[in-house]
């Protein structure tokens, strides 16, 4: 039996645009501010390619807070599963002081996952540019990647490692996979 693993991506910093003030990253809004960033398509490709399951895992507090429509946001997450071709994505909208299970920085969406598509998160690899990110990735046990982009926003635990966009945590996760055959 083959072992299923997946790679993770935060979705907002990672494989679209944030909106960016005063060195924090926010959401997009507005459907017409939602873009991906240059490279996302290859990068998810070469993934697949490679065997693994491709699954974003986002939180969307702005839904919770009132900020923007959960239809927008939905509508934004169909670009995401249609025009990248990822395996599943899964979003909390709660906000921090909601405490719920699923939210980032605690492992509930990629544990939900992991569970839907039998996957073993020790050998699965978590993508993000904030530290609940790397919080999440680490406590399911997987190995997570930080892209670093910068925000002006403490970084609360160490990433396994640090890149500059998703090319270059694909490239990472490849040469990572290549030196263990």
């Amino acid at each position: 039996m083959t072992i299923k693993r997946a790679v993770f991506l935060d979705r907002d910093g990672v494989i679209n645009r944030s909106d960016v003030v005063d060195g924090k990253p926010f959401a997009p809004r507005l459907l017409e501010n939602f873009d991906f960033l240059p490279g996302v398509l290859d990068a998810v490709r070469a993934i697949q390619q490679h065997g693994f399951s491709v699954i974003v895992i986002t939180n969307q507090p702005d839904i919770a807070n009132g900020l923007v429509e959960k239809a927008v946001v939905e509508k934004m997450n169909e670009t995401v599963v249609e025009c990248l071709g990822v395996d599943a994505l899964y979003m909390c909208e709660h906000r921090r002081e909601d405490e719920c299970p699923c939210r980032k920085p605690k492992p509930g969406m990629l544990e939900a996952a992991a569970r839907d598509f039998g996957l073993d998160l020790q050998g699965s690899y978590m993508v993000g540019d904030r530290s609940s990110d790397i919080q999440a990735g680490h406590a399911a046990g997987c190995y997570a990647i930080h892209i670093d982009c910068g925000y002006a926003e403490p970084m609360l635990g160490k990433a396994d490692h640090t890149v500059g966009d998703l090319a270059e945590a694909v490239s990472h996760i490849l040469a990572r996979e290549q030196g263990k055959s």
